[in-house]
């Protein structure tokens, strides 16, 4: 999913940088629900008042730095003027930890501004000054000052660097054991993970921050970590353990608390669709995509708006409303160009693409296709996933080499000396190894790439195909049906009109007993010939198909057969009382049936025959056997017959499924499955 990184961005376990990060969201979004014009003046000016008086050197830094923030909502010029004057006061006291507060919180209005590299800059200077000071809380502010890096690398799509960052903030959440605030972390950094398909550390951080949650008292961590753990699972295709969780993430939502948060909310819907769709239940899955594309309509949400529509699209190709998907599609990718969102944009081409199939635009489908493919392949491929792995490593590395280093401090020196070479060779062997293992993953990465270009190529290939059969299918039903039509009543009323035409005449004419006998003998011919017309135009279109649906037809059929004397055909139906059986679809399977009991006439020296048409669960099931001679089934690949070809085009032509089971002298069974949805 894309959608969870950025509503836990927004919480980041620090008071004040958490408070700061809200307060500029809703500048941008509720200003004018938090703060009126003249109480943010009023602000202003008591601050103004305050600084006129005698205070602390610290005192004054912090409260220049107040100054700054409230001027944000008033005029974001003076609001930067004020920060460099907070920061100059702050360099000639030399006050870190204040410096530190001050660059931070400015970051926070370059962020807020889509002033990523400044912004960077600024928490870099912050870092150097927290890590400078000696103050209770400079740790804590250095870790969030990590996580927030993380955060401007993961918008820009420099996801090796942000994870980096991330852990380097979880190393030092882990040292102060605060879990609260690495509850919120192992969130981040699970979803990122699961942002590059590393599934197995998706998991790994979900559940460590399921744990920290459990351990804190904030109701929040433990709807985010229920969250992170429901996502997880619904990408996983787990939609049991998926719901268990979104459940007891629901149990810790409250849309009341959360309706100043676009992000919250509209994860909760849209994570909740997700899970609906994955069940099945399509309406219930469109409605939550809908109330996503609500809250993102109404905040302005970018992001949002780009994933509902797109997931709304899906829907709508799984409901079979192409026109709708398409539109929906097609406003999605539309957002996600806007604003560079890659993995969603790839996802919104693939659709399109399938949409463009469904309907017929092959070249357009394919266009669109390479696309995706184009984003799929430069976002992230399997080498940058394990680098990503790499630096794990090498931050775990990294915190394991703190404690060694503090119980040297204690201990010692040249036995850490030791073990520090001793990781060297260990990093280097493994760096060495792990390139390798890149190199070699690389080009079969490659290999499997052209393989699925390859298939796409064929599915669009297979697609055209059964089109094709489709039209002729088609065409042969039209044609037997005129043909059927003109016999009827073309050459069938001919035939009657000329045997009409011969017993009149015979009224009217002297014959000998030999020239009566020969006259009647030809009557008989006439009256068989007649009879034969109707059997032949009754078999290519038959009128009960027309009249009275499938099941009647079929029935005829299989009496016609028994009064031969030739075969025994016990006709079976099973839940088709009230079903009614679109045309296209009831012709076919008349058809497919007919061929077959020809195939047992003519081949199988069968007694007795079978013929069942069933409605279960959605999907029709038709089963013809007989106790003929059977058949070696292995032939049915190397035959050239019309007949079993026939049969195959047309259960291919309604995506069902064919099975032949045949034995010699033990008979054969044909079953074949459709859907009706």
């Amino acid at each position: 999913m894309h959608f969870i990184v950025s509503f836990i961005y927004l919480y980041n376990g620090s008071n004040s940088l958490f408070y700061y990060t809200m307060r500029l969201i809703f500048v941008c979004i509720f200003c004018f629900l938090v703060y009126s014009a003249d109480a943010q003046k009023q602000l202003v000016d008591s601050i103004t008042v305050e600084l006129q008086h005698p205070m602390a050197d610290s005192n004054r830094a912090i409260s220049m730095m107040r100054l700054a923030i409230d001027f944000e909502l008033v005029d974001t010029v003076k609001a930067y003027k004020a920060y460099n004057d907070a920061i100059q006061f702050a360099l000639t006291k030399n006050l870190s930890f204040q410096l530190g507060r001050i660059y931070h919180n400015k970051s926070i209005l370059l962020n807020t501004a889509a002033k990523f590299a400044e912004s960077r800059a600024c928490l870099d200077s912050a870092i150097i000054f927290y890590r400078k000071s000696s103050h209770s809380k400079a740790k804590k502010f250095e870790a969030n000052a990590y996580g927030d890096i993380g955060i401007i690398l993961k918008t820009q799509n420099e996801l090796e660097q942000a994870v980096g960052y991330y852990l380097k903030s979880i190393a030092l959440f882990e040292q102060l054991g605060l879990v609260d605030e690495l509850a919120i972390r192992y969130c981040n950094i699970s979803t990122l993970f699961g942002d590059i398909n590393e599934f197995d550390k998706q998991k790994e951080y979900a559940y460590k921050a399921l744990a920290s949650s459990k351990a804190g008292n904030s109701k929040l961590n433990k709807f985010l970590a229920y969250f992170i753990l429901t996502n997880y699972y619904e990408n996983q295709n787990d939609i049991t353990t998926s719901k268990k969780y979104l459940d007891s993430a629901r149990i810790n939502f409250d849309e009341n608390e959360n309706i100043n948060s676009a992000d919250i909310v509209f994860s909760y819907y849209l994570i909740s669709a997700q899970v609906s769709k994955k069940m099945n239940q399509l309406d219930s899955a469109k409605y939550y995509f809908q109330k996503s594309l609500d809250v993102s309509n109404i905040y302005h949400y970018s992001y949002g708006k780009a994933e509902a529509q797109i997931q709304l699209g899906i829907i709508a190709i799984l409901q079979k409303k192409y026109s709708e998907a398409e539109k929906y599609l097609e406003a999605g990718v539309k957002e996600a160009k806007a604003i560079n969102y890659f993995s969603i944009l790839s996802d919104g081409y693939r659709e399109l693409s399938n949409i463009y199939a469904l309907t017929g635009r092959y070249k357009l489908a394919y266009d669109i296709f390479k696309k995706h493919k184009t984003l799929s392949d430069s976002a992230i491929n399997i080498g940058s996933r394990k680098n990503v792995t790499e630096i794990e490593k090498k931050y775990e590395i990294v915190k394991k080499q703190n404690i060694i280093n503090k119980l040297e401090a204690e201990n010692n020196l040249q036995q850490l000396s030791i073990k520090q070479k001793n990781w060297f060779n260990y990093t280097l062997i493994s760096g060495t190894f792990i390139f390798l293992i890149i190199a070699v993953l690389t080009y079969r990465t490659y290999e499997q790439k052209q393989k699925l270009q390859e298939n796409r190529i064929v599915e669009l290939e297979t697609l055209q195909q059964l089109t094709a059969t489709e039209n002729v299918l088609k065409g042969e039903e039209q044609e037997r049906t005129r043909l059927a039509k003109d016999l009827h009543d073309g050459l069938g009323g001919m035939l009657s009109g000329i045997k009409y035409s011969l017993n009149t005449m015979k009224g009217n004419l002297i014959m000998t007993p030999e020239n009566n006998q020969a006259f009647e003998r030809s009557i008989d011919m006439l009256d068989s010939s007649i009879k034969e017309m109707r059997r032949v135009a009754h078999n290519m279109m038959p009128e009960a198909l027309v009249k009275f649906g499938l099941i009647t037809a079929l029935k005829d059929f299989c009496n016609e057969v028994n009064q031969t004397g030739a075969l025994q055909v016990n006709f079976q139906s099973i839940g088709m009382e009230n079903e009614l059986i679109e045309q296209t679809l009831a012709i076919t399977i008349y058809r497919i049936v007919q061929e077959l009991i020809n195939n047992t006439l003519k081949h199988a020296s069968a007694k007795n025959a079978i013929v069942q048409v069933a409605k279960i669960e959605g999907h029709l099931l038709v089963t013809v056997e007989d106790d003929g001679n059977g058949f070696d089934t292995s032939q049915l690949n190397s035959s050239k017959g019309m007949g079993w070809s026939n049969i195959q085009n047309r259960v291919d032509f309604l995506k069902g499924t064919l099975d032949v089971r045949s034995e010699i002298e033990n008979g054969t069974s044909v079953h074949i499955e459709l859907s009706l949805q």
